[in-house]
């Protein structure tokens, strides 16, 4: 067997522990509505993190590219298959922990995301292939490319919904009742 071969049914094995264990945490497979939507456009709409995806999927897309380029600066010596390993198990870590009562709590205290619930199963899968589909993008595209990428991505959401990965985590970690004004006004 490849490594490569290994490493993808080493990535669906993880996958769907995650996912496992977030049904184990009673995590809904599926939003409460009863339906299953690629989009919803909207930050505070009850559907956000419950369907395929929403403008936070965007940050998921935004960890592949930084892991890949973390993984790259601390462990370039590493097959691509470990470093990519490495990196699904830092997202599905990050998605189960993100789930979590102390975290979903921190989320509704000290964000903008003021209704969230946590993340649907089906969400929360979603969100480690869109780490998937950031550290791929990476591994292929130039230097330039994946810079003007993780702008993009970074400043749309910033744009439209007043949030993004920047101001997420400034949030979560040293909430700023300025940017919690600012992103209310929107």
């Amino acid at each position: 067997m490849t490594r490569t071969r290994r490493a993808v049914l080493a990535a669906v094995a993880i996958i769907v522990v995650a996912a496992a264990i977030l049904l184990a945490m009673g995590r809904n497979p599926i939003c409460t509505c009863g339906t299953v939507e690629l989009w919803v456009g909207g930050r505070d709409s009850p559907k956000t993190s419950q369907m395929l995806a929403d403008w936070y999927s965007f940050s998921h897309i935004a960890h592949g590219l930084l892991f890949y380029a973390a993984l790259w600066l601390v462990a370039r010596r590493w097959p691509l298959e470990w470093r990519f390993i490495t990196a699904l198990l830092i997202e599905a870590a990050w998605e189960i922990t993100e789930n979590t009562p102390m975290v979903i709590d921190r989320y509704r205290h000290a964000t903008a995301a003021l209704g969230y619930t946590g993340d649907s199963v089906i969400n929360s899968v979603s969100d480690i292939l869109m780490m998937v589909v950031g550290f791929l993008a990476a591994r292929r595209l130039p230097l330039w490319a994946s810079i003007a990428l993780l702008l993009a991505i970074e400043l749309a959401p910033l744009y439209v919904i007043r949030d993004n990965l920047t101001l997420n985590v400034w949030m979560l970690l040293w909430p700023d009742k300025a940017i919690a004004a600012w992103q209310a006004a929107g």
